[in-house]
Formats: structure tokens, C-alpha cells, sequence
């Protein structure tokens, strides 16, 4: 695939270190002209050996491609550890990077359901309500 091959240059701005949060903070200017995008492997790669930084401490997130092609937008975050990293990163970006695994659980309207049902019950009879909607 020759698209992969075009060169893409990245610019950072609105830079922010972030000592309370134990990270660095930027908006990403990617320039990638005659390519539809770039990966967002790519460029946590390239932030990483841009800033001198694992690649497992980069968060790449919020790219937006200008109308028209050849120049996207989004915002960076590094962070100085990886204990830093899975501390303050939200859990579902942290399940995105394959560091975290997805919680599953019942879908919202069946959840909502249980609850109402549980509340026809008094008592233990709620105890033994839920237990009854499991085996089913």
C-alpha cells in the first residue's frame, strides 16, 4: 500500500506540562497530504520518539479531519510513567490501548428492568426475585 509510505509531518501546540497529573499536554497538528489519515498507532509512535517517551505513556485521541483532506487535528496526552498512566487515563480509552479489559455487563434496559422488578418485592423476596431472574 503505497499510502503508508507518504511522509506526515507532526506539529504540537498549545503545549501544557501538567505536574498534577504527572503529564504532558498538547494539541497534535498532522500535516498528510495525498493520504486519507493516519493511524493512531502511527502517531503514538511518533509522539514517543518525538518526545522521548515510551510509547505505552503516549494517548492520542479527538482526531479530526479538516474538510477537504491532507490535514487532521487532535490532542495528545504523555505522561511521565505508566503507574501515571493507568491512574489518570479514563478506563474505556485504557481498554482502546489494549492495557485495560472491558468490563461486561447487562445491557442498560436490562438492568433498568431488574431494578424495577425487584422493587414489585418486599423484604427477602427481593433476594429471592433476583436470584430467579439469573436462572432465566
Amino acid at each position: 500500500m503505497a499510502d503508508r509510505e507518504q511522509p506526515v509531518t507532526l506539529r504540537t501546540r498549545k503545549f501544557l506540562r501538567n505536574a498534577l497529573l504527572q503529564r504532558k499536554q498538547m494539541v497534535v497538528d498532522i500535516l498528510h497530504p495525498n493520504r486519507p489519515n493516519v493511524s493512531k498507532e502511527d502517531l503514538r509512535a511518533k509522539l514517543s520518539e518525538l518526545y522521548k517517551a515510551e510509547k505505552n505513556t503516549v494517548s492520542v485521541f479527538g482526531l479530526r479531519t479538516q474538510y477537504g483532506g491532507g490535514k487532521s487535528t487532535g490532542f495528545a496526552l504523555i505522561y511521565d510513567s505508566n503507574e501515571a498512566f493507568k491512574k489518570f487515563e479514563p478506563h474505556y480509552r485504557l481498554v482502546r490501548f489494549g492495557v485495560a479489559q472491558k468490563i461486561e455487563k447487562p445491557s442498560r434496559q436490562q438492568r433498568k428492568q431488574r431494578k424495577n422488578r425487584s422493587k414489585k418485592f418486599r423484604g427477602t423476596a427481593k433476594v429471592k426475585s433476583a436470584s430467579k431472574d439469573k436462572k432465566k
